[in-house]
C-alpha cells in the first residue's frame, strides 16, 4: 500500500493530475486516451460500470486534440451517438449548432469534460509492458509501474499495442489485391500528391553516383497491386497563428538540415509557389489559428519514415516521432528563411507562428504524431473495398463510415529517371456504409474479453476509409456497450446478442437515457411523401442522396414522436449549383401550419461539409404522427433542394 501511495504521489508530480487509490479490478479496462478511448470510458462508466483509462501520454483526444481540427467526414450522416455530441459541444463553445473545424485547446478541455462528468479514473504516463491470460482470457495487463486487472478490455490505441500483446492476429503494410479481390489495395502509383514528370533524384543532376536526395528510397516500383510491408506516411496537423499577440516564432530547431528539402526547391523550380496554399493544405481555424495538412509531392508528410513504427519498441518509436519533429519543424523554418525560396513566400511564412496558448506544457507543439494506420487486426471479419462501395453489406453493423477510400504515399522512388511518389489513393463515389462489430472484436480462440476500435480488424484500403476520429468514436461508444453486455451476461465478446446492441445505440445513443433525436432523411420511404418530380443526386448530401426540383414538386417529411413535448426543428441544406434564393417551408405542428422561408444566402457550409443543418424553429409536437414539414417549390427561383429533417428534443 505504501509502495502505492508513493507511486500516485510521484505521477501527481509528472503530470500535474492527481490520481485517485486504484481498486483491485475493474470491470473495463481501456488503454489508450485517444477521442475513441475517452468516448469508450465515457460510455461505460454510464453504463454503471468501473471504469479505468490509461493513457501512456499526458493528454486526451488523440488526434482530435493534437492538431486535426478540419475534421474527416465524408458524410455527416455516419456520425451519430457521442460522437455527434462532441461536434454538438464544439458547436455551442462556438455558438452554432454543431461545427467540425476546432481549436486543439477547445477539444481537449471537451474531452476531459466527458470524463469529469462520468467520473472517470484516468492514469497518465503509464505504458503497456505486457498482457496476462489464461486461455483466451485476458486477466490483467502489465503497465510500467503496475498490474491491472479487469473482466473487459478495450484497445483504444492508434498503434494496437494491446492487441498484439494479447497474442491477436493483426496485419501490417498493404494486402495484396487478389488476396481479397480489391482494386485499390497494394503498390499504387497515381496521380495525387504527386511529383510531375521530370525532376531529377540525384544529388548532382544527371549523375547516379552522386546518390539520391534525402528522403528518396532505394525500392524500386513493384507490380500494381502487390502487397508489401510499407505503411502509409504519418505527419503532424500543425496548429500555427497569425495573431501578433498570441504568436510565437518559428525559430530553427535542432538537428536542422536543409539537405532534406533539396528536393521542395526543385520542385517550386518546376511548379512555382504562388502562396503557401501551393504546398500545404493550409485549413483555417478558428481565432486565427490552423490545422495544416500535407499537399501535393513534397509537403509535411514524411513518406517512408513510418514502415517501422507499428512494431517498434518504445525507444525506437520515440526516435521516429522525432525524426517527424525535426522534419516538419524544419520545414516550416526552411520555407521561411532559405533564401531559396522566393521572397513573397518567406514573407508569407514569416506571418505565421506557434499559438501560446496551445500545447502549454509542450513547446506550443503538439503531443501527437498523426499515425494513419499502424496494425490492422485480423478479427472474426475483415472489412474490405467491396464493404465501402456497398457490394458486401453487413448484417451486425454497429457504426458507419462515409470517407473517400484514402491512403497517402507509402514511397518515394525512383521510377524512369525521375521521383515519383507510390501509394496514394483517393476513391470515393459511395454512401454511407455499416461496419461489422465483428471488425472491432478478435476471433474468439484468440481473446474473448478484447475489443479493437481504433485498429479494426479491415484491409489497408477499407481502413483508409473506416479511419477518421468520429467514426474511432462511434465504434468505440459501440465497444463500451457491448463490453457492459457481455459481463451482465457472463459471456465473451463474441456471443453477445447483436441485435440488442444495436437497439440500445439507437434508442440510448448519448449513453444517459436521455430521449433520442429523430431523423427523417429523404430515403426514409415510410416518413416521407413525394409529390411531383424530383431528381435523386447521391453525392454532396446528408444520407444516402437528397432531392431536387424546380417546379409543382413537394416533399413531406413525417417524424414518429414516441413522447410529445418541444422540439427544436432543422432542415439540412445541401449548396448544389443554381440553388434558389428562398425556400419556403411548412411546419405542422398538428394543429396548425407555420411557414418558414430559408434563404440561401443563410446557409453556410464550411469546412469538409457538404451542406448545413438549418434551424425552422421550436414547435410543441404531440405524440404520434401527426405533424409534419414540408419542403415545396413554391416561391423558388432555381434548384429546391428537400434532404432530411432532424426533431430534436428539448
Amino acid at each position: 500500500m505504501r509502495y502505492k501511495i508513493l507511486l500516485l504521489l510521484l505521477i501527481t508530480f509528472l503530470t500535474g493530475k492527481a490520481q485517485t487509490p486504484l481498486p483491485a479490478e475493474y470491470d473495463i479496462c481501456i488503454y489508450g486516451g485517444t477521442s475513441a478511448g475517452v468516448i469508450a470510458a465515457y460510455t461505460a462508466s454510464k453504463q454503471g460500470k468501473t471504469v479505468l483509462l490509461i493513457e501512456p501520454g499526458r493528454h486526451v483526444g488523440g488526434m482530435s486534440s493534437g492538431g486535426l481540427g478540419y475534421t474527416d467526414i465524408g458524410n455527416k450522416y455516419a456520425i451519430s451517438g457521442l460522437a455527434l455530441d462532441f461536434y454538438r459541444r464544439i458547436g455551442r463553445h462556438y455558438g452554432k449548432f454543431e461545427q467540425w473545424t476546432f481549436e486543439p485547446k477547445v477539444a481537449e478541455a471537451l474531452f476531459q469534460d466527458y470524463l469529469k462528468r462520468a467520473h472517470v479514473t484516468v492514469m497518465y504516463g503509464h505504458r503497456l509492458l505486457n498482457v496476462l491470460k489464461t486461455g483466451n482470457r485476458i486477466k490483467s495487463i502489465v503497465l510500467e509501474n503496475g498490474t491491472i486487472q479487469a473482466k473487459m478490455f478495450i484497445d483504444c490505441s492508434y498503434e494496437g499495442d494491446l492487441m498484439a500483446k494479447a497474442g491477436v492476429s493483426y496485419r501490417v503494410g498493404r494486402e495484396d489485391n487478389s488476396e481479397y479481390g480489391e482494386t485499390f489495395n497494394g503498390v499504387q502509383l497515381k496521380d495525387g500528391h504527386q511529383f510531375p514528370d521530370g525532376i531529377d533524384p540525384y544529388k548532382i543532376p544527371g549523375d547516379s553516383s552522386s546518390g539520391l536526395l534525402w528522403g528518396i528510397s532505394h525500392s524500386s516500383l513493384q507490380p500494381a497491386g502487390s502487397g508489401d510491408k510499407k505503411v502509409q506516411a504519418y505527419n503532424f496537423r500543425i496548429c500555427l497563428t497569425n495573431n501578433p499577440a498570441n504568436r510565437v516564432p518559428i525559430t530553427k530547431p535542432l538537428r536542422y538540415d536543409p539537405a532534406k528539402y533539396e528536393l521542395l526547391i526543385r520542385l517550386m523550380q518546376q511548379q512555382p509557389w504562388k502562396s503557401l496554399n501551393d504546398g500545404f493544405a493550409w485549413s483555417r481555424m478558428p481565432n486565427n489559428k490552423t490545422d495544416i495538412n500535407n499537399k501535393h509531392g513534397f509537403s509535411t508528410d514524411m513518406i517512408g519514415a513510418s514502415w517501422d513504427y507499428p512494431d517498434a519498441d518504445y525507444k525506437k518509436r520515440a526516435a521516429i516521432w522525432q525524426a517527424h519533429t525535426d522534419y516538419t519543424k524544419g520545414l516550416l523554418y526552411f520555407v521561411g528563411h532559405d533564401p531559396r525560396v522566393p521572397e513573397n513566400i518567406r514573407r508569407e511564412m514569416l506571418a505565421w507562428g506557434y499559438p501560446k496558448d496551445e500545447y502549454t506544457d509542450n513547446g506550443n507543439w503538439t503531443h501527437q504524431l498523426y499515425i494513419r494506420e499502424a496494425r490492422r487486426m485480423t478479427g472474426a471479419l475483415v472489412m474490405t473495398q467491396h464493404h465501402c462501395q456497398g457490394k458486401e453489406k453487413v448484417a451486425d453493423g454497429i457504426g458507419m463510415a462515409a470517407y473517400t477510400m484514402d491512403s497517402h504515399n507509402c514511397d518515394r522512388q525512383v521510377v524512369n529517371g525521375m521521383v515519383k511518389n507510390e501509394g496514394n489513393v483517393e476513391e470515393g463515389g459511395f454512401g454511407p456504409y455499416p461496419v461489422s462489430y465483428r471488425a472491432i472484436i478478435p476471433k474468439e480462440n484468440e481473446a474473448a474479453n478484447l475489443f479493437v476500435p481504433v485498429c479494426l480488424s479491415a484491409t489497408h484500403i477499407a481502413y483508409g476509409s473506416i479511419r477518421m476520429e468520429p467514426v474511432f468514436m462511434v465504434l468505440a461508444q459501440s465497444a463500451a456497450v457491448a463490453a457492459g453486455m457481455a459481463i451482465d451476461a457472463g459471456c465473451s465478446v463474441q456471443q453477445i446478442n447483436v441485435k440488442a446492441l444495436q437497439t440500445t445505440l439507437r434508442t440510448n445513443p448519448l449513453a444517459d437515457g436521455s430521449t433520442p433525436e429523430i431523423l427523417v432523411d429523404n430515403d426514409d420511404t415510410a416518413h416521407v411523401k413525394i409529390t411531383g418530380k424530383w431528381q435523386s443526386v447521391t453525392w454532396g448530401g446528408y444520407g444516402p442522396s437528397y432531392l431536387t426540383a424546380e417546379k409543382n414538386a413537394a416533399v413531406q417529411f413525417t417524424p414518429s414522436i414516441t413522447k410529445g413535448g418541444q422540439y427544436d426543428v432543422y432542415a439540412y441544406f445541401p449548396k448544389p449549383a443554381h440553388l434558389t434564393s428562398q425556400t419556403i417551408i411548412d411546419v405542422f405542428d398538428g394543429k396548425q401550419h407555420t411557414p418558414v422561408t430559408i434563404s440561401s444566402a443563410a446557409i453556410q457550409v464550411v469546412g469538409q461539409t457538404s451542406g448545413e443543418w438549418v434551424k425552422l424553429g421550436s414547435y410543441t409536437l404531440p405524440a404520434g404522427e401527426s405533424s409534419y414539414v414540408q419542403i415545396s417549390t413554391d416561391g423558388a427561383d432555381g434548384v429546391v433542394v428537400a434532404d432530411a429533417i432532424l426533431f430534436i428534443p428539448r
